[in-house]
């Protein structure tokens, strides 16, 4: 998979709103204090305030705040916010994509990384990503994020029976193909 410097920038501005968490927050502040070039940091920080995770408001006491608690708030949300719909295949849901002959059952690979992909994002919170769970815990062993999102996994992905269906599918697929 491969994360645009758009979907990027934006969990970092999402993340750096979380961390403040006290009032509006001036979009200069985010770009320097995130690295990101300020006029593409706007046109993000529109994007986040149409899909409703960002709120703002003009002037000298003005700026950018969470629309929401960052802990109700997704990494999935935030790309799917700035980006559209997580792992599309040329443009369209992998479900709509018809394959021939013997690329046929290629569309359930395509099914399953999307399935794997939203098991993921749609569990991490802006919250978790702010707080520094990601960072390595003693002796290089996975952080706190880490760890609750792998106990998370192994319980199952929360995602529906149709979706848990199409796993299955894809775990039958790749132990066929070995």
């Amino acid at each position: 998979m491969r994360v645009s410097a758009k979907a990027d920038y934006a969990l970092r501005a999402v993340i750096e709103l979380a961390a403040i968490a006290n009032g509006p927050v001036k979009g200069e502040r985010i770009a320097q204090a995130q690295e990101i070039p300020l006029k593409f940091l706007q046109n993000i920080l529109g994007d986040l305030r149409r899909a409703g995770l960002v709120r703002s408001q003009r002037g000298v006491e003005g700026g950018y705040w969470l629309a929401r608690p960052a802990d109700e708030i997704t990494v999935a949300e935030v790309i799917r916010a700035v980006e559209g719909a997580i792992a599309n295949v040329r443009g369209v849901g992998p479900e709509q994509v018809e394959y021939a002959g013997s690329a046929a059952r290629l569309r359930e690979v395509w099914i399953a990384v999307r399935a794997n992909l939203r098991a993921v994002l749609e569990q991490v919170t802006v919250a978790e990503l702010a707080r520094g769970g990601g960072r390595r815990g003693p002796r290089g062993r996975p952080g706190r994020l880490a760890a609750s999102l792998k106990d998370r996994l192994a319980r199952g992905p929360n995602v529906d029976d149709l979706t848990t269906l199409q796993l299955e599918r894809f775990h039958l697929l790749t132990r066929q193909l070995r």
